[in-house]
């Protein structure tokens, strides 16, 4: 069952799983997306909690809206508005604690990939 978030000055909320219902199918859908694996990263390289509006995302408004929904409803981050801003944070450690390794991992692949990506590639 999901909780709610705590209630913002405005009334705004959002709902986020228990970490005992937060599942592994769902996390890995989440995670399964470059735009929001990007946002994991970024969360996980330092920023205990960034606004949504700090992530420099290719993509519409309503599109990153709906990316930071499936990450938020997956258990992967937290969110809660400081005034007019929607600040994510990441779960890592309740990933840990259902997951051992896994958010690591991932971020590690990751970041393989698109050190990849970066480099000249090399005629044959």
């Amino acid at each position: 069952m999901p909780t709610p978030d705590r209630t913002s000055a405005s009334g705004r909320r959002s709902a986020h799983p228990n970490r005992e219902d937060i599942r592994l199918e769902s996390v890995l859908h989440a995670l399964a997306d470059p735009i929001r694996l990007r946002i994991v990263s970024e969360l996980a390289d330092g920023h205990t909690e960034m606004a949504c509006i700090a992530f420099d995302l290719p993509v519409s408004k309503s599109t990153c809206t709906h990316h930071f929904r499936v990450l938020r409803e997956a258990g992967v981050i937290r969110q809660h508005y400081e005034g007019t801003a929607r600040m994510s944070r990441l779960r890592a450690d309740d990933l840990e604690a259902l997951f051992p390794g896994l958010l690591p991992a991932v971020l590690q692949a990751h970041r393989r990939t698109a050190a990849r990506a970066d480099r000249p590639h090399r005629a044959d």
